[in-house]
């Protein structure tokens, strides 16, 4: 079954740059990516996944990379 393990750092990134929900979306949304407030909203909470592409949007609107929007612990499975 799928996980969303990037919810909560978008949240964190999010809230880091002042942006609110809305504008998230909407600079999404610039970038391609038609996602709702709400829809955001359950990314953050870890309730709806997300697709590879929206990813990168996602990393894009926050102008960070992809991994940023991983927690460390995720990140430091790799690095072995």
């Amino acid at each position: 079954m799928p996980q969303n393990v990037v919810g909560s750092q978008i949240r964190k990134l999010r809230s880091a740059r002042d942006l609110s929900q809305e504008q998230l979306a909407a600079k999404c949304g610039i970038a391609g990516f038609d996602v709702s407030r709400g829809t955001l909203a359950k990314i953050e909470a870890g309730i709806r996944c997300v697709d590879d592409v929206e990813l990168w949007i996602l990393a894009h609107a926050l102008r960070v990379s992809i991994e940023d929007l991983y927690p460390e612990k995720y990140l430091a499975m790799g690095a072995g």
